[in-house]
């Protein structure tokens, strides 16, 4: 077991299970505004080099289609619908009182190249290859407005990772189906992937300043993560931080498509509870145990991880000292031979 790590969700349902460059929530994109998300809740979890996404989507109210806009760490191997009840039994481990949806994102693409379809349930999902502007030329194509937020939110992703889940669900078409308001499809998605990451800023896609972003991520590692930024601040919380019980993993492990979840794990959930205009960053995981979740993965940096690791430490001192001591000496000696070679008088 390598490491399990997670990741947010939001817009069309799904499941999800991330640790490295995570996708996390996504914003809603509709025909019109009658549509709404309700409460998002995701699992990521990362275990032997390949994230799990399982989130599920929730409605109230509005017809027709609308979708949702999710940034991938990477190509995705498998989309399929998801176990019935995984984000349920998590939430009933953490919470004694009931919450409400799930919800995934996804990613569109204009001239973006078309990597993967697949229909689930009243849910359209394609997986695209492109930049942020390939993915909103997609949305528009496909009759959707995007906020005008959108086009500095997707390069902000397109630049760490130009894979993008775009979701569609058709309501009446879950409603011909029998599916009520606030049903959700849950939707597992199996990334292969070096670095763990959970977008959040995607959620405040097209909220003002002063709308507030709800969802819960559960994130399910091999050994306890490290995270960055800090899990207690900016409207995160860090709600639960403990090893995973064993009951919990039986359960999730009997579910459908989760037989990979290993016997044993750490388990964290984060509550998000923050202003649109704060919400800036994504999450950034270290499963590994080193303890360097990466600043790029957090949207903080254009590149490198959060600190250089201790054992390089001294060698920087070292190689400093050496860089700078080496002009200083040379100019000492140099100047003393100058002093030895000068002729009687010469400075007087």
């Amino acid at each position: 077991m390598r490491r399990l790590s997670t990741v947010a969700a939001t817009a069309v349902v799904a499941l999800l299970f991330t640790a490295g460059p995570a996708f996390a929530c996504g914003g809603l994109i509709g025909p019109n505004g009658a549509v709404n998300l309700l409460r998002t809740t995701t699992l990521a979890a990362y275990h032997d080099g390949v994230e799990h996404y399982v989130t599920a989507f929730q409605f109230a109210g509005g017809g027709g289609q609308f979708g949702s806009i999710v940034p991938l760490p990477g190509i995705p191997t498998k989309v399929e619908r998801g176990g019935d009840w995984t984000l349920q039994r998590l939430i009933r481990e953490t919470d004694p009182v009931p919450q409400a949806g799930v919800r995934l994102e996804a990613a569109a693409a204009s001239s973006a190249q078309v990597i993967l379809q697949v229909r689930i349930d009243a849910l359209d999902i394609t997986v695209l290859k492109g930049g942020g502007k390939e993915v909103g030329t997609w949305a528009k194509d496909h009759g959707f407005r995007l906020p005008p937020d959108a086009p500095e939110v997707l390069d902000f992703y397109a630049n760490r990772s130009p894979i993008f889940l775009a979701a569609v669900f058709d309501a009446d078409a879950a409603r011909a189906r029998g599916q009520s308001i606030g049903d959700g499809t849950p939707v597992h998605i199996t990334i292969p992937t070096a670095n763990p990451w959970v977008p959040l800023r995607i959620l405040a896609l097209g909220k003002t300043g002063s709308e507030r972003v709800d969802a819960d991520v559960y994130l399910l590692n091999d050994r306890q993560p490290t995270l960055l930024p800090d899990p207690n601040a900016n409207g995160l919380s860090l709600q639960v931080s403990e090893p995973a019980s064993a009951s919990l993993l039986k359960d999730l492990r009997s579910d459908k498509g989760m037989g990979w979840i290993p016997q044993n794990a750490w388990l964290s959930k984060i509550r998000i509870d923050a202003a649109a205009s704060d919400l800036r960053f994504d999450l950034a995981i270290d499963a590994s145990g080193r303890g360097q979740p990466s600043l790029r993965d957090a949207g903080l940096a254009p590149f490198g991880p959060m600190q250089p690791p201790a054992s390089w430490i001294g060698w920087v001192l070292l190689l400093a000292a050496v860089g700078l001591g080496i002009p200083v000496l040379g100019g000492a000696y140099l100047a003393r031979m100058a002093t030895r070679r000068m002729p009687p008088g010469a400075g007087a």
